[in-house]
């Protein structure tokens, strides 16, 4: 796939064999959106597109706007492994999130082992509800 590969935004039932899922369309944006504008606490891992390119970076730019909006309005925010943190610095939203965490794939195992061992802040932050 070269930087100048083109797209066409369709519904998942209206995707051929031979084309490839590289960004997530405007719909699923605004229901992303929904649910995080009232979201307590927020764990973001992994972009949602091929942020890395123009045609394909859409769908990251706005979740991870959405995630900093949230997080402004009060949310507790975790961003999560190399990827989304990269998106971040990307959008220019790192520095509006609560906390940063190399850890993507490893920290969401932690998260969801039955008696995980949190730091005293995020126990806290994380009992409130799970995103």
């Amino acid at each position: 796939i070269g930087y100048d590969a083109g797209f066409r935004i369709c519904d998942l039932d209206d995707i051929e064999a031979d084309e490839m899922i590289l960004d997530i369309g405007p719909k699923t944006s605004k229901m992303l959106a929904e649910y995080l504008k009232d979201a307590k606490t927020i764990i973001w891992n992994g972009p949602v597109g091929v942020f890395e390119m123009d045609n394909f970076k859409e769908g990251t730019r706005d979740l991870a706007e959405k995630v900093a909006e949230a997080t402004a309005n009060g949310a507790f925010t975790i961003v999560g492994g190399g990827d989304t943190i990269a998106a971040a610095k990307a959008f220019k939203v790192a520095d509006k999130v609560s906390y940063i965490s190399t850890g993507g794939g490893a920290s969401l195992n932690s998260l969801k082992a039955r008696h995980c061992l949190l730091s005293q802040p995020f126990r806290k932050e994380l009992s409130n509800s799970l995103f």
